[in-house]
């Protein structure tokens, strides 16, 4: 089992990372929190997953170990897979998806693309009571009563239409998050200037 990789980024897709390894390159799927770690030429510790079938291997690369925790716990789910799991942390953070669990947020995780609404349902009812206070917990110290009622007020109503929109673009919750509050900064207040002048600040 390979469980972890220190070596030189080599080059990176839309969704893998070949990672150079004592003159072998490994080629991994990558979650958010990997991505975030990468830097092609650099060299970046990843934590890894082998997925073993008769087909083949694949591997799946994390930030950290809370992460690949998380995606263990995902795809213990039925009808859950590796692709869809680590597509799941590449939509949402870690942070984002245990609030999103925790207080049972069907409709913030229907916005992962590729993940419906009543797989997103399976998730809530097998890991609601999985998810240990300790993990829930972020690394401000808040409790998870304190984390969630943060997350539900970090965004207004229309803010999460933007961030909703863009998502259906393509891009991730926390590259739409972003974007939103970079749209305010510039002065944007409705939904529809929100998009605009997330588009246009490139996100």
């Amino acid at each position: 089992m390979i469980a972890y990789l220190r070596g030189r980024v080599l080059e990176t897709t839309a969704e893998t990372a070949i990672i150079e390894v004592g003159g072998i390159g490994y080629e991994a799927y990558c979650s958010g929190g990997a991505f975030r770690k990468i830097t092609v030429g650099e060299t970046v510790e990843l934590y890894t997953y082998l997925q073993v079938k008769e087909d083949g291997l694949t591997l799946f690369a994390f930030g950290s170990v809370k992460e690949k925790e998380l995606f263990l716990k995902l795809i213990s789910v039925d009808g859950v897979g590796p692709k869809m799991g680590i597509g799941i942390l590449t939509g949402l953070s870690v942070d984002e998806l245990v609030e999103a669990i925790f207080s049972a947020d069907i409709k913030r995780l229907s916005t992962v693309k590729g993940l419906g609404k009543k797989t997103a349902e399976k998730i809530v009812l097998a890991l609601h009571g999985k998810i240990s206070a300790l993990e829930i917990m972020n690394a401000s110290g808040e409790t998870p009563a304190q984390t969630v009622e943060t997350a539900q007020n970090k965004l207004s109503a229309d803010d999460e239409e933007a961030v909703s929109a863009l998502m259906g673009l393509g891009f991730t919750r926390n590259e739409s998050t972003q974007a939103v509050k970079r749209a305010h900064d510039l002065g944007a207040t409705k939904v529809e200037d929100i998009i605009r002048k997330a588009l246009q600040g490139g996100i």
